[in-house]
């Protein structure tokens, strides 16, 4: 019954997560990425060990997402110059060893037995959300 309930919840979430669709980097609003980084790590967090699959790949799709904004703003980036550009580029080369460790992390979770599966989870939504805040945050100094 419990995994039932857990599997609807998740299945939910992860409906609602790709039935609505991204927003673009200039219009999304704080609150909007606090509210889906948010909803994104609690959804990861509520994965059980029989759904190691389902959370690998839902993984795999939140780095992919990380990388088109990373490449959004490496293009941003080029457009920039002085101080502002090196700044800019600073920012990116931190996201993107966030970006190396949260990718560690989701191999680690592929390859975690059912005894270390919530230390291997844990790990991946932690390194996601810190990855996902630095991208906010880079995202906010530099509007």
């Amino acid at each position: 019954m419990v995994r039932s309930i857990i599997l609807i919840l998740v299945i939910g979430a992860m409906i609602s997560m790709f039935t609505y669709p991204t927003p673009v980097i200039g219009k999304t609003t704080s609150t909007d990425v606090s509210e889906k980084a948010h909803d994104t790590w609690e959804t990861f967090k509520a994965y059980v060990v029989d759904q190691k699959h389902i959370a690998v790949e839902h993984g795999q799709e939140l780095l992919k997402k990380a990388d088109i904004k990373i490449e959004e703003m490496e293009n941003k980036a080029s457009k920039m110059s002085g101080d502002t550009k090196a700044e800019y580029q600073e920012s990116i080369k931190k996201l993107k060893k966030m970006r190396a460790n949260a990718s560690k992390k989701l191999d680690e979770l592929g390859k975690s037995s059912a005894s270390s599966w919530d230390t291997a989870k844990d790990g991946f939504a932690e390194a996601y959300k810190d990855l996902h805040d630095a991208y906010k945050e880079a995202n906010k100094k530099f509007e």
